[in-house]
């Protein structure tokens, strides 16, 4: 009896998780190619490039040039991002085109005359943006590994911008919401402005941000790090106090780096190296409750929550010491990765009681070496596979609309410790190694996975988040590995979030049984409700080749293919 309990259990839960499928989430697959993103006609578009022949990147292009258009609050081509890529033949690569710090910017450029944080100068207004990298990044994926021409990748984009797309619902009441905002920090009237008020299906049209991906598509990189977009982009940091000059958009550069990869159990786990935070964090994470029975123990139950809480607590402490931009800092990555290491961060761990925050400091290593995001996901007919995620950092950036340009500017300057031991404007703590300094690219916790078994493709996730980012990617991934769900269920499933500081459990209204959340409080945790947790949106292999969307009902978010 004893035997079987826990296989009735493990069952009874699947079934819970499943049936928090929103309606019109049913589960989706596809037997050739798939795309999941944050908006329905981004992942037209990814679907109608892969159907003209083009491969994942193509797509992908396609899909971030999209979003900059039909979801402005995150998609862009006036901020940065990270993507994983994975070739049919099974090579992984990471590309970073995360934003850089201006040449002016300084360390203390957002404290006041007593060395406190102004929260508004790194959130608002254009001294907030670091120098965009998206379109150069896209230029860089598909030199390398596009295969349509470039203007065929750009040119839906423009279509959108030009003739319009139908806002949601969720997006009429975001740009109700940020009127003021934008008549507050532009002079001149920006396309998200309309008399009266935003209604479900209204058109969106963006005649100058159409002009400007014109540029893009026809002089490529120099069409925007040059010519009469980078002199609008200079332009608009006079009236915004920005420090963002012609030299800085013409030295940015993307960077191709090697993916951080390790194994949970059978599986081979790939994902984003730094400056971002996640591939660290989630493979700590993951090798951290490797070795518990979570599949016994049960979906959200009481031990199963208490054991994810304590290691995303010790991950995001080791967060904000050890990790940055390895470019400006000595990453320690193999040391945080070491089995050693990972054994002895669990040591003090204790299942009758909550271990505070306030004793779990940083790692002893022995070698010193916003939640406005959005993520897309793209397997093609060949089997190529790519992860991105890509960011403005807060909800429509810095609130900036380049005159002349039509493109939001990002406010990724709040992401570098402002001071070392101050929140950021997600609460998340950072030192000395995410410090602002000129030409660096601030830390991140954007979470491009792709996930293998028997060296074959199995998963491809993300989502968008802000600090929890990490640990949305870490819970859809074990809900599929270690519960059995399926992608779609996975990804609808209630979450919870631990940051070390604050000393709190975010939860989701649905997530975590009553009395369960009775059992944890009992124990010491801090418990407390919040609105929605990521908006995950991934693919799943099935093991007869066919393609699982797995769609966010938490947004707007789409999968499609063929």
């Amino acid at each position: 009896m004893n035997k079987t309990l826990p296989v009735i259990l493990f069952s009874m839960y699947i079934g819970l998780s499943a049936s928090h499928l929103a309606a019109g989430q049913e589960i989706q697959r596809y037997k050739h190619a798939a795309v999941v993103c944050a908006h329905p006609e981004a992942a037209k578009v990814g679907v109608a490039v892969l159907k003209e022949g083009g491969n994942a990147v193509d797509a992908a292009i396609a899909v971030q040039f999209a979003l900059a258009v039909v979801y402005p609050n995150a998609g862009n081509i006036g901020g940065g991002g990270f993507m994983v890529y994975r070739s049919k033949s099974g090579v992984s690569d990471a590309l970073d085109y995360r934003e850089k710090a201006p040449e002016k910017a300084s360390r203390d450029m957002y404290l006041d005359g007593n060395g406190n944080p102004v929260t508004d100068k790194s959130l608002l207004g254009a001294l907030a943006s670091g120098v965009p990298g998206s379109v150069d990044g896209m230029v860089s994926a598909h030199r390398k590994c596009g295969k349509l021409k470039w203007k065929a990748d750009v040119q839906p984009a423009i279509d959108l911008a030009e003739k319009g797309f139908p806002v949601t619902a969720q997006q009429a009441s975001e740009l109700n919401r940020h009127k003021e905002d934008f008549l507050k920090y532009n002079r001149k009237p920006v396309a998200f402005v309309k008399e009266g008020v935003w209604k479900e299906g209204d058109l969106l049209k963006q005649p100058e941000l159409a002009s400007t991906l014109k540029l893009i598509r026809d002089k490529g990189r120099a069409g925007f790090y040059e010519g009469t977009v980078a002199s609008a982009i200079v332009a608009s940091m006079t009236h915004t106090r920005g420090v963002i000059t012609l030299q800085d958009l013409k030295d940015y550069k993307s960077v191709w780096r090697k993916p951080v990869s390790g194994n949970y159990q059978d599986y081979t786990v790939i994902s984003m190296p730094p400056p971002s935070s996640g591939g660290i964090a989630l493979l700590t994470m993951l090798k951290q409750v490797g070795n518990y029975p979570l599949q016994r123990w049960g979906f959200q139950q009481d031990s199963t929550v208490q054991l994810m809480v304590e290691v995303e607590r010790r991950a995001y402490a080791d967060r904000a010491s050890y990790l940055g931009d390895p470019d400006f800092f000595k990453v320690p990555q193999a040391a945080l990765l070491s089995s050693s290491y990972i054994e002895s961060r669990m040591k003090d761990l204790d299942f009758t009681k909550a271990t505070p925050s306030s004793v779990i400091q940083p790692g002893v290593l022995p070698v010193y070496e916003s939640e406005q995001t959005t993520h897309y996901s793209i397997i093609d007919a060949e089997g190529n596979a790519v992860s991105a995620t890509t960011t403005l950092n807060g909800s429509y950036g810095s609130l900036v609309v380049v005159e002349g340009g039509g493109f939001l500017l990002n406010n990724e300057m709040d992401d570098f410790s402002v001071k070392p031991g101050s929140p950021n404007m997600y609460g998340l703590i950072g030192g000395e190694a995410n410090s602002i300094a000129a030409g660096k690219r601030m830390l991140s916790s954007m979470t491009p996975t792709i996930i293998e078994k028997n060296g074959k493709l199995l998963m491809v996730v993300g989502t968008p988040g802000g600090s929890t980012i990490i640990t949305s990617v870490f819970q859809t991934v074990l809900n599929v590995l270690a519960f059995g769900q399926g992608m779609q269920a996975a990804v609808a499933a209630p979450r919870f979030h631990h940051q070390w500081l604050p000393d709190e459990v975010a939860v989701e209204k649905n997530a975590i049984s009553p009395s369960t959340r009775s059992y944890l409080e009992a124990k010491g945790y801090q418990l407390k409700e919040r609105g929605s947790i990521g908006r995950v949106d991934a693919i799943l292999v099935k093991p007869n080749g066919e393609l699982e969307t797995g769609a966010d009902p938490r947004g707007n978010d789409t999968g499609m293919g063929f």
